[in-house]
């Protein structure tokens, strides 16, 4: 199973627009893609590609997540994502 942490990197958090960005990236993958805060068990995690498990899961601005996939391609997807992630979309016009 392929793994990464990111640090969320827009101001606002995991919500509204970052969310929907990462969750519609995310379901361009045909891979199952998971996501959680740093610290939690693994089963606990969430769906990457759902805009309301991503809202739901209250990560905030400097918090690490981490996201989870296997399978081919899951370690290239995974790092597209942390990009996303890590990125200060609030900043951008």
């Amino acid at each position: 199973m392929a793994e990464i942490i990111a640090t969320v990197g827009s101001t606002v958090g995991l919500h509204a627009r970052p969310a929907a960005l990462l969750a519609e990236a995310a379901g361009e993958h045909e891979l199952e893609i998971t996501i959680a805060l740093e610290g939690e068990p693994a089963e606990d995690a969430l769906d990457a590609s759902s805009m309301l498990s991503l809202m739901g899961l209250g990560a905030e601005y400097g918090q690490k997540v981490v996201l989870r996939s296997e399978g081919p391609g899951a370690e290239e997807a995974l790092s597209s994502l942390k990009e996303l992630i890590e990125t200060n979309h609030d900043s951008e016009g």
